[in-house]
């Protein structure tokens, strides 16, 4: 039975026959863009021979001609000259893909070589891209066919010149991201998602790692509704701050200020007393969420006044287990539309405002990033459209509530999705975190390379025997790393990419699908030395890294700009900054990259992370990865080992120093064997750095991230320098 499709572009396309290139079809989309185009006696099909499409597909091209070619060992200009006669002839040439090996979410259907012959075409095509979608939030996007509706736009022809394939794929991902971006489901409410889910999803739940006692989300929710009837009644402040680790407490009061009507706020509690600062003057916060046990634990903290603080455990005991129970009952008990009634679930939504983060502060004072009901539902379904799990598995769940990840994929996209969480208030502690993973048979575990590596070291043959998806990110994947992990554990780390602006995930790679006998060709789920495929609904631009008005072709190195429902709007009274990443609708990233053309991101770097030495840009990471590939670093130690920081110089403008915790001693050799080494990796003489800095620890943020202030300090008072 035909799916329903929904046509756009129509009244735009090209009087003149075309030849049109499209991302995937299947018999429905077919079916509609056949007659648009004035029936199959109009068309000429480009169909290949290894790559055919099914047989309702076939079918539907009789009457036209179907034009038959082997991708292997054929000749482009005879295929050119064979296409461009048929356009002559008045027909529109249409390519009709098969359907690869791949992961669910790719953006295409087309295989790179594909892609690539395209461009020795020289023929420039008219793009046409579609784009299925579920009303569920856990197929949102769909690339299987089972979807609810469909669109199907046929987009502008691209003008004739170089690198078609770089400029389809970018038309594609555009388009679609603007698609996803009108998806009703973005419109609706998190708080409404969160109540359907614990209800759905009610003997699934929680295992709070510290004491492994479970709370299952039927349960759960009574807690949460009686707490944000408190939270109604006693705040009138529109945020609230929470300054709680990952488990039942920071959980708990995240969802109960949502329920409420309240925009959470976590706050990184290893800030510095200006950074508190900053952050509390921005945010307008007066009131605090924290426990007493938590607060002996980091005596060192600046705490707010005692009679800003809010107890949890204080305040639940104070709302008594009577009045829980009956909240308890009330959520398995009541229908959906009441407590959407007392609690105003749907009062709140789009694009208001549901959570509050503050950046790491890496480079600089902490930045306000408003996180919008959209940003988050959008990412959650753009997550959930890339990765396939079952309910009731577990997510292993130990980044900070004030980490993005940690906050919307660990903390609120679990009970919407129906999976487990294992939560543990420290991503430090490799051990227990592998205990936990191998106990609760954790499926999903995401943290960052530098606490991986400390994993590692402290696993057993059988601790990530369940895991399936061992996401990271936050800083560059080591090969040495994830080397280790195939030999010692056949797991294949996924290396992603996000920003707390992106709420958070813009790319991840996936586990490979290998293709079958009869269908040679697939679309790649893993690239290695990239950070993954760039996750439906979000497109990506390219510009010069000087001169944000030049665009690149997405194969290019450049500065990377993205657009998409998980964008933000801007930092948090910061109208100044906001126009310095803001350009039609596209957001600035600040990294350094490019996008091949199965759509796979490889960063080249933060712009941040470059030094500029006697006029050329020298890259950080690039010069840390050289030098760590010569390290044997002891065995016992789980730390980042080292780190390149650019320091001032009279002469040269900037000069780069290595901040190293594996050399101590014998710098100068040393020093001279990592030239060397750099030089015979063909790195030129100028990326060698200046000197040593032996320090006890590279400086490392909450979040795995390198605290780049923190590494130029070192730097700075090492070598009696300002900072």
């Amino acid at each position: 039975m035909p799916k329903p499709i929904r046509l756009f572009g129509a009244e735009s396309r090209a009087p003149q026959p075309s030849f049109y290139m499209p991302n995937r079809l299947d018999a429905s989309a077919l079916e509609v863009l056949v007659q648009t185009l004035g029936g199959a006696g109009n068309i000429s099909f480009l169909v290949e021979e290894s790559f055919r499409p099914d047989e309702e597909m076939m079918r539907q091209m009789q009457g036209g001609e179907v034009l038959r070619f082997r991708f292997r060992g054929a000749d482009s200009r005879k295929l050119r000259e064979r296409l461009v006669a048929e356009m002559e002839r008045g027909r529109d040439v249409l390519f009709v893909p098969g359907r690869p090996a791949a992961q669910p979410g790719s953006i295409a259907d087309v295989p790179m070589p594909f892609m690539m012959q395209l461009g020795a075409l020289h023929i420039a095509p008219v793009p046409l891209l579609m784009a299925a979608f579920r009303n569920d939030v856990h197929y949102t996007f769909c690339t299987d066919g089972d979807y609810d509706w469909a669109e199907l736009h046929i987009l502008p022809r691209l003008a004739p010149g170089p690198q078609t394939g770089e400029r389809l794929m970018e038309a594609w991902m555009a388009c679609g991201a603007d698609a996803y971006a009108r998806h009703p489901l973005l419109n609706t409410s998190l708080a409404r998602l969160l109540v359907e889910g614990m209800r759905r999803y009610a003997h699934i739940g929680l295992v709070d790692g510290m004491d492994e006692t479970r709370l299952p989300y039927g349960k759960m929710l009574g807690v949460v509704l009686a707490l944000a009837r408190w939270l109604r009644k006693n705040i009138s402040e529109p945020r609230l701050g929470i300054l709680l680790p990952p488990g039942k407490g920071g959980v708990i009061i995240n969802y109960a200020c949502l329920l409420a009507g309240i925009v959470p706020v976590n706050i990184n509690y290893t800030s510095s007393s200006e950074a508190f600062a900053a952050i509390v003057r921005r945010s307008g916060i007066r009131r605090f969420v924290t426990a007493r046990a938590f607060m002996h634990k980091l005596p060192q903290f600046p705490w707010p006044p005692a009679d800003t603080l809010i107890h949890l455990d204080r305040t639940l005991k104070s709302i008594g287990m009577a009045k829980i129970a009956y909240w308890v009952a009330l959520a398995k008990t009541a229908p959906m539309s009441l407590l959407t009634r007392l609690f105003r679930l749907d009062e709140r939504r789009g694009d208001d405002e549901a959570t509050l983060l503050f950046t790491s502060g890496s480079s600089g004072e902490p930045k306000g990033v408003s996180m919008t009901h959209r940003m988050i539902i959008a990412n959650i379904t753009q997550l959930r459209s890339i990765v396939r799990l079952n309910c009731g598995d577990h997510f292993l769940c130990s980044l900070p509530l004030f980490h993005s990840f940690g906050l919307t994929d660990c903390t609120l996209l679990p009970p919407i999705l129906g999976f487990g969480m294992v939560s543990y208030p420290s991503p430090l502690d490799a051990k227990r975190l592998n205990e936990l993973a191998e106990k609760y048979k954790c499926r999903f575990l995401v943290t960052t390379p530098t606490f991986a590596r400390g994993m590692l070291r402290r696993a057993s043959e059988t601790s990530f025997r369940s895991v399936e998806y061992f996401a990271v990110g936050a800083e560059k994947l080591q090969a040495s790393l994830e080397e280790a992990f195939l030999e010692k554990h056949g797991v294949q780390l996924l290396e992603g990419y996000g920003l707390t602006e992106a709420s958070p995930a813009c790319s991840c790679n996936m586990p490979n699908v290998a293709p079958s006998g009869e269908n040679p060709w697939y679309v790649p789920g893993h690239r290695r030395g990239s950070v993954g495929r760039v996750l439906p609904g979000v497109a990506v631009r390219i510009t010069d890294p000087d001169d944000d008005s030049r665009s690149l072709p997405l194969s290019e190195q450049g500065m990377v700009w993205f657009r998409g429902a998980n964008i933000f709007s801007g930092y948090l009274g910061r109208p100044e900054l906001n126009e310095e990443i803001f350009r039609d609708g596209w957001f600035k990233s600040g990294d350094l990259g490019s996008v091949d053309l199965n759509g796979f991101l490889t960063l080249g770097g933060r712009r941040s992370r470059f030094s500029k030495i006697a006029g050329e840009m020298v890259p950080h990471e690039v010069v840390e990865q050289a030098i760590e590939a010569g390290l044997e670093p002891d065995p016992t130690f789980t730390g980042r080992p080292i780190a390149i920081a650019g320091v001032p110089d009279a002469q040269k403008g900037e000069a780069i120093v290595l901040l190293s915790a594996v050399h101590q001693t014998r710098l100068s050799e040393a020093l001279e064997d990592i030239r060397a080494r750099l030089v015979a990796q063909g790195l030129p003489r100028l990326w060698c750095p200046r000197e040593i800095i032996p320090v006890e620890n590279i400086p490392v943020l909450p979040t795995g991230k390198l605290d780049l202030r923190g590494c130029h300090i070192l730097a700075c008072e090492a070598l009696n320098l300002p900072h």
